[in-house]
């Protein structure tokens, strides 16, 4: 694996490279990138985060970000794209928090598709990052190869950027394992593809994703919609009212703690 040249990018030569890498990577038609060259053109003439990850010359992963309010707090980071095989996605998120911290921000946010296994691995173990709130089609219907027309239901992370958890995911690639009780329920399961939704009332519970959204969308898009819907009812009704994601377990299961009753 070649090491990885991780740097800001501003000339239009540089960010049509992007372009091109983005609609290569969602599988969009040319012109239909998620995020422009004008747009990003003016975002880093602005001084926002526009950033390129380079092996041996290839660009090979971007992202892209803008300052959001709080003014003077936080990041929101819009879009990150790579290419397997070169670890561009850890590198760019790596660069983009030292980025943020040389200019005193304290939390940088992103959204995901919650349905995705491999990126809740990636946002909640290697970075640290933990989800807080639950959009429901938050783009609107999006036709591309990524999300196949799906709802574009979203979570939101928020990556405090010198919590002592984020510090050491920085570090070691890894957030330390989250303790899941004995009496912890499954609240969503994977039964046969399908999701099964089973009980909500226990303090801790255990929401599973699907092994492969993506293929299933292609597959059988009705099995695909009806996971749409159980996270939604599941993960963003405990996130509305109030429960509070802490980990993702054995790389399958988001883990909620649910607001204990204070004692009368």
């Amino acid at each position: 694996m070649s090491a990885l040249d991780v740097r800001e990018l501003h000339e239009l030569r540089e960010l049509e490279r992007v372009n091109t890498l983005f609609e290569e990577i969602w599988g969009s038609a040319p012109g239909s990138s998620p995020m422009g060259v004008e747009q990003m053109r003016a975002l880093s003439h602005a001084g926002n985060y526009v950033a390129g990850a380079f092996a041996d010359g290839r660009l090979v992963g971007a992202s892209v970000a803008f300052f959001a309010a709080p003014a003077g707090e936080a990041l929101h980071s819009h879009v990150t794209g790579a290419l397997p095989g070169h670890r561009a996605g850890l590198a760019l998120k790596l660069h983009q928090r030292e980025w943020a911290l040389a200019r005193g921000l304290r939390r940088i946010t992103w959204t995901y598709d919650p349905l995705v296994r491999r990126n809740a691995h990636f946002n909640l173990v290697k970075l640290g990052g933990l989800p807080v709130e639950y959009l429901t089609s938050f783009y609107g219907e999006m036709d591309d190869a990524i999300n196949g027309g799906d709802d574009t239901d979203r979570a939101l992370i928020s990556w405090e950027l010198n919590h002592p958890a984020v510090v050491a995911a920085a570090a070691s690639h890894r957030r330390a394992s989250v303790q899941v009780p004995d009496d912890a329920v499954t609240a969503l399961a994977v039964r046969d593809d399908l999701p099964v939704i089973g009980r909500r009332d226990a303090a801790t519970l255990l929401v599973e994703v699907p092994p492969d959204i993506e293929g299933l969308r292609r597959t059988d898009p009705g099995a695909a919609k009806a996971w749409r819907l159980a996270m939604r009812e599941v993960l963003g009704g405990l996130l509305a009212e109030g429960a509070r994601v802490t980990g993702f377990h054995d790389r399958t299961s988001y883990v909620v703690e649910r607001a204990r009753p204070r004692p009368a």
